[in-house]
């Protein structure tokens, strides 16, 4: 594995679920494997989990990590070609990438989405331009239109705490007072379709996601006809794909709540976090012993230490 950009650059996904789960169980066991190397992470957005979550995994391997936050500490970067640099932008990609590689062993990103242009937030404009510029393996820490390391901790949990080979799962939007990527969305779907669940969305008239990503995916507008036997339940917002950034339903119609939850077969609650508490789901909901959101969290670790392991052992 070259990079970490994305959830099909795992060779092996059901694989890397079981062996992530092995770290787990014995996460000391690679305690030196990368010794003398050093992870960069680069934050062009806010992060709790992510950041101390892949800290933790790189400690676990031995990895020492550099963080830069470029929006308070680095230079305005440029990422177009050919450009005349007399603006805002004081550096370009293809510098700032060249020089990161030669102190670090590997690049972590965190770049989100602007939600202004579909078209360059499809291009992953961060991610691409430092994966062409740097010279060192890349890690996706949540970009425009991905978040792989979410996933992958998200089907380690589910994995955990399934109760049949075939569980039924649902993605279903949740309100938000600010409109958010498709990032998270788009990875749990793409997760989804590697492992064996009989899997719905349930989002509102005007939601629809990727048409690529939501291919062959049943969907429905009845959210309470989704939750029905459901056996995890994982609640997200993201604004309109087709009225790109945009809100078009803010109700608490879609909040996630105890009586909705009775719909379900006794289901797992799941959200990446963070979550506005009574606005996507209610206290009585996420407060509850089928609250998954800090397990999940906790699984983060494994899944960033999975993919670190694979990238020093060059797999």
């Amino acid at each position: 594995m070259k990079d970490f950009m994305y959830l099909e650059d795992l060779p092996d996904f059901k694989k890397s679920v079981s062996e992530a789960i092995a770290l787990k169980n014995n996460s000391l066991k690679f305690n030196s494997l990368g010794q003398n190397k050093a992870l960069g992470m680069l934050f062009f957005n806010p992060s709790l989990r992510t950041r101390l979550s892949t800290q933790k995994a790189a400690q676990n391997l031995g990895l020492k990590t550099m963080v830069m936050n470029f929006n308070d500490e680095g230079w305005k970067l440029e990422f177009g070609n050919g450009i005349e640099m007399n603006g805002t932008s004081s550096e370009h990609v293809k510098e700032a990438a060249a020089v990161i590689s030669q102190y670090c062993d590997m690049i972590a990103i965190r770049a989100f989405a602007s939600l202004n242009d579909k078209k360059t937030d499809e291009s992953e404009l961060v991610l691409n331009n430092f994966a062409r510029y740097s010279s060192v393996p890349i890690i996706n820490m949540e970009s425009a239109t991905a978040h792989p390391l979410q996933a992958l901790a998200d089907a380690i949990t589910i994995k955990e705490h399934k109760t049949s080979d075939r569980p039924k799962i649902v993605l279903t939007w949740a309100p938000h007072p600010k409109p958010l990527p498709h990032a998270v969305a788009n990875s749990f779907i793409k997760m989804v379709k590697k492992i064996n669940a009989d899997f719905i969305i349930a989002r509102p008239e005007g939601y629809g996601l990727n048409s690529k990503i939501e291919e062959k995916i049943k969907s429905t507008s009845d959210q309470k006809e989704a939750l029905k036997n459901a056996d995890f339940v994982y609640a997200k917002n993201w604004c309109s794909y087709e009225n790109y950034g945009k809100i078009l339903k803010s109700d608490s119609e879609w909040k996630i709540t105890s009586n909705k939850m009775k719909l379900t077969n006794n289901a797992k609650f799941m959200h990446c976090l963070p979550v506005r508490r009574n606005v996507v789901v209610s206290d009585t909901v996420l407060d509850s012993s089928n609250s998954l959101v800090i397990q999940q969290a906790e699984n983060r670790i494994y899944a960033s230490q999975l993919i670190l392991k694979k990238l020093l052992q060059n797999e």
